[in-house]
């Protein structure tokens, strides 16, 4: 095969692929507007794992058609350039180099991953960038008024179903803008609407996302669509506070269904929004992950060549199962798993890759911390610390090798880095304190919700981020809910003694919650706080009725933002005021 027939086959390939992603993606409005929420999620684990069999597809189909046991230098370099040719007007190009650059990855071997073949940089940042207004609709109040303009955009977004009451919402919104965002309070014909076309989907949750326009400058907003109990849509909450929208895109929530064709045209709006999320977090929260993996690379190299802090132990308590480390002003861990376990930890390095990759698959509800998983990674050794390459040795001998200068680290994760919970705690004050032990439970209750039982719940378990959420980021012990058993403490009388019973022999899978404080809150004054806020975390009961719940498909929303921005919370509170 010639080289430019080679680069439209992988073309092909990347079309293929797009093609399905976007009808997965589709089917989420019907979902959505029929309430299959067992669907939605189903939906959002399928196109995870529908990317590596699209590359397995097209290098099936090279194979066929070309020897690519060896590679062929100048072939290559042409595949390339013909390949590059190929983008120069492609809405897609950006992920179309991605998926590229993963074919040649598992064809050949890692000494060719370089720009002479791959696109380790972008060849794009120098073209002509997708104007962002593919992506958006602009409304104009001027031209009809204000609510007739809302109603307009509702009705173009096209949720496949009716609102249960659409002026009372309207009115609400309208009110919340006032409130929320006084510089936006301008008469209608002095502000413009740039809204997204397509709703952003998760869970049992839909969002508008958009942006008001006037002579006070650019107010970005995310409204929330729920369904009513009675039947039909409603407008739950209006979100202007650049924190709470970045936390709605956090790196611990499942990414967002939302249809695209531009998608680096969407990417740049967000963007504009939420400045302080990088390229690589904005496509990792609409689904985007292969791409949110190479624009991190990206980072990552960049920062190595711009600074010069070395790697070193990560904070906290060691693990048993991973090695963990940082580099101090990158703010991410890296973690391997470790060549031996503790013998507290009967399983192997195969339990510990199939528990990570459930919590990938699955719905993180903000309180699981997403990670990006890397083979190969080139590490040069003048930036380790002396302390922690001795380290490496001792516990991932196995998983990486020495290539001269450099340290190849054969498989590792990546997450987001956050103050360890005891950490934290030795520092905090009283107010600090009983905030984080109240967002710590809220943290167990909500991954029950979502069907992971956690497993360890050691404080070291958890970090505290920027936004100050309690997020879960060690996996090597996570399992469902539902496989668990959960049990009271069994009571002891002077006849079992006696008799040498033993009531509290438990099988692998047998939880005792009461003994949550005996193990993880061994201070008084945690345990305090914790008996105080979520004393039911303690009983048996508890956590049994989670799994009925979930065995009866009883799906409970988890809110991405809190319950004083909701307009039912409002109300309530306004009725009691009326009320007194």
């Amino acid at each position: 095969m010639q080289s430019f027939s080679i680069a439209e086959l992988i073309l092909a390939g990347f079309t293929r692929h797009y093609q399905l992603f976007q009808s997965i993606t589709q089917q989420t409005g019907h979902a959505f507007a029929m309430q299959e929420w067992s669907a939605i999620q189903q939906l959002s684990k399928s196109r995870i794992s529908h990317y590596d069999r699209r590359v397995d597809e097209t290098i099936d189909r090279l194979k066929a058609s070309l020897p690519c046991t060896k590679l062929n230098e100048p072939l290559w370099h042409q595949i390339k350039q013909d390949y590059l040719a190929l983008l120069s007007f492609h809405p897609q190009a950006e992920l179309a180099e991605t998926f590229y650059n993963s074919v040649f990855c598992r064809l050949f071997h890692r000494r060719y991953f370089n720009n002479d073949f791959i696109f380790v940089e972008t060849t794009l940042k120098d073209a002509p960038a997708l104007p962002i207004e593919a992506e958006y609709r602009s409304y104009f109040p001027v031209v009809s008024g204000l609510k007739p303009t809302i109603k307009e955009i509702i009705k173009h977004i096209e949720f496949k179903c009716k609102f249960n009451n659409l002026d009372r919402d309207i009115k609400l919104l309208m009110k919340a803008f006032i409130r929320q965002a006084p510089n936006t309070h301008h008469k209608s014909y002095m502000m413009r609407f740039d809204i997204l076309q397509a709703p952003f989907y998760r869970n049992k949750g839909a969002y508008i996302i958009g942006r008001v326009v006037s002579k006070s400058g650019v107010q970005p907003f995310i409204i929330s669509v729920l369904h009513h109990l009675e039947g039909g849509l409603y407008i739950d909450a209006l979100l202007t506070n650049s924190s709470q929208m970045r936390v709605i895109f956090g790196f611990a929530r499942a990414y967002f269904m939302v249809e695209t064709h531009a998608p680096s045209a969407l990417m740049r709006f967000l963007n504009q929004l939420m400045p302080n999320k990088t390229p690589a977090e904005l496509y990792n929260a609409l689904g985007f992950h292969k791409q949110g993996k190479t624009e991190f690379y990206r980072e990552f190299l960049a920062h190595l060549n711009n600074s010069d802090d070395k790697f070193a132990i990560a904070p906290g308590t060691p693990g048993m199962v991973m090695m963990v480390f940082t580099l101090p002003h990158f703010p991410y861990v890296f973690k391997v798993i470790k060549d031996n376990f503790a013998e507290s930890k009967p399983f192997g390095r195969d339990t510990v890759l199939e528990r990570y990759q459930l919590v990938k698959n699955h719905d993180r509800v903000g309180r699981m911390a997403d990670t990006i998983e890397y083979s190969d990674v080139v590490i040069p050794k003048n930036r380790i610390e002396p302390c922690l390459l001795e380290q490496l040795n001792n516990t991932i001998a196995d998983s990486m090798y020495d290539e001269g200068d450099m340290l190849v680290i054969k498989h590792l994760y990546i997450e987001r880095r956050m103050t360890p919970l005891n950490l934290y705690l030795q520092n905090a004050d009283q107010k600090q304190t009983e905030y984080v032990m109240r967002d710590y439970g809220l943290a167990i209750k909500e991954m029950l919700q979502a069907n992971i039982f956690p497993g360890d719940m050691l404080l070291k378990n958890f970090g505290v981020s920027k936004h100050q959420r309690v997020i879960f980021y060690d996996y090597d012990e996570v399992q469902y809910l539902t496989n668990m058993k959960f049990r009271d403490m069994p009571k002891t009388d002077l006849t079992d003694l006696y008799c040498g019973m033993d009531e509290h022999s438990a099988a692998p899978q047998d939880v005792f919650p009461e003994q949550l404080c005996t193990f993880v809150l061994t201070n008084p004054t945690l345990r305090a706080i914790f008996e105080q806020t979520h004393p039911e975390l303690l009983t048996a009961n508890y956590w049994q009725q989670a799994q009925r719940d979930i065995k009866n498909k009883v799906v409970k929303h988890v809110y991405p933002y809190p319950q004083s921005q909701r307009f039912t919370h409002l109300d309530k509170i306004k009725k009691e005021r009326r009320e007194h």
